[in-house]
């Protein structure tokens, strides 16, 4: 017994070396249903359109970063063109569609996102996502969690707004009028389609209302309210949640391979964000930077320091403004736990041992007398930063208001 036992704990042991090697190698293989942390109501729902025939010809997944959405679209559009699904109702992983899907590679699976212009571009060119295919292939083989920031990361940029084009909406009507090459669904799959610029939001709008035949479009969507009315009109809304911790957990135990205890910590903490979950895990975490920025904001504006102040904001305007944005982000959240620390109450709060150990002194200057100004504060230089506004005076104009906001304590 007690060899058998042993033998277990070796084979968990070595699946779960496995599992993590499978996620950071990115392995070939069939986007499934078990492939998604959590959302078995989402996954049901989406079933149950295909089975009982009422499956409608545009769909939007919408929820928060890491919840999932990609990861259900993905699996969403497998199990469409699977064309012979397994006794558990999932794809069957060995049909020829499987097969070119393993490599995201299908001639029925059309997929649309964010670009940006290449400084090779011809001045007429309109970025599409064909010109960016082998990124998003690379990107998709790493795993179906990724963030617009990752997205950006891999076609080497930090500094451009990436948008969908109108050359988009062409190039996609072209491909969707075309015969489906296996003989079923046609779909398409779109990426954050909040990023679409007016013209190509009208053209897609004329082509999800008169759908080519066989066609299904997958949405999917951080910010809907973004998106034009007629679009969120056309399409069915399925809101997607947060994970729930106990399955975020448990992925992080079998996907990672790391012990129970510290797998808790880390998805109380990552509050139903895979990303946030994985970006704990990683030792040059990008929140440890932002931490530091934080602090040295906080204490030099308490100090009234002017002149480093100054500084501050230069180095802060160093960054690309998708960077300087997610640090504006991460300070909105840094603001609320602080605030809900001076409850006292720990199920309250979501805080790495860092954050909390600042927060154990500075909590008190956060309060009821200023935190809807820091919040509305915080959110008037993110909106600054997306319109391209200098980031040298938005920052200093932060750090010199937080010197006003602090003292009413």
């Amino acid at each position: 017994m007690y060899l058998l036992f042993c033998r277990a704990s070796k084979f968990k042991y070595l699946c779960n070396i496995l599992c993590t090697l499978a996620c950071l190698q990115g392995w070939e293989r069939v986007m499934k249903w078990t492939e998604v942390i959590g959302q078995q109501a989402v996954k049901e729902r989406l079933m149950k359109m295909v089975s009982e025939g009422r499956m409608p010809h545009a769909i939007m997944l919408c929820g928060p970063e890491g919840s999932g959405k990609m990861a259900l679209a993905l699996a969403f559009a497998s199990y469409l063109l699977c064309q012979n699904h397994g006794a558990d109702g999932d794809c069957c992983g060995s049909c020829n569609s499987c097969a070119m899907l393993k490599k995201w590679q299908h001639p029925d699976l059309h997929f649309t996102f964010p670009t940006i212009k290449l400084p090779g571009m011809s001045a007429e060119h309109k970025p599409v996502s064909d010109d960016f295919i082998t990124e998003w292939n690379s990107l998709l083989q790493q795993g179906a969690y990724f963030s617009i920031d990752q997205w950006l990361n891999e076609i080497g940029t930090e500094n451009q707004q990436a948008i969908i084009t109108a050359g988009e909406s062409d190039s996609l009507s072209h491909k969707l009028n075309m015969k489906s090459s296996q003989g079923g669904y046609k779909v398409s799959l779109i990426w954050l389609p909040e990023r679409m610029n007016g013209e190509c939001a009208n053209k897609l709008l004329k082509l999800i209302e008169e759908p080519p035949q066989q066609t299904v479009f997958i949405m999917v969507c951080e910010e809907p309210d973004k998106l034009l009315e007629t679009i969120r009109s056309r399409v069915q809304r399925i809101d997607v949640k947060k994970i729930d911790t106990e399955a975020m957990e448990r992925a992080l135990v079998e996907r990672r391979g790391i012990d129970e205890a510290t797998a808790r910590r880390l998805a109380r903490i990552a509050n139903g964000n895979w990303l946030k979950a994985v970006e704990q895990l990683s030792a040059e975490n990008e929140n440890e930077l932002f931490l530091d920025q934080f602090q040295m904001l906080m204490r030099l504006a308490y100090q009234r320091k002017i002149k480093d102040l100054k500084r501050w904001s230069d180095t802060m305007a160093g960054y690309g403004r998708e960077q300087q944005k997610r640090f504006l982000t991460y300070m909105l959240r840094l603001m609320r736990e602080n605030f809900m620390y001076n409850f006292g109450n720990e199920e309250l709060t979501y805080m790495t041992e860092r954050e909390e150990q600042f927060a154990k002194n500075f909590a008190r200057f956060v309060n009821e007398g200023n935190i809807l100004q820091i919040n509305s504060l915080v959110d008037r230089a993110i909106r600054d930063i997306g319109q391209n506004a200098n980031s040298k005076i938005v920052f200093f104009d932060l750090s010199l208001q937080m010197i006003v906001l602090l003292i009413q304590n």
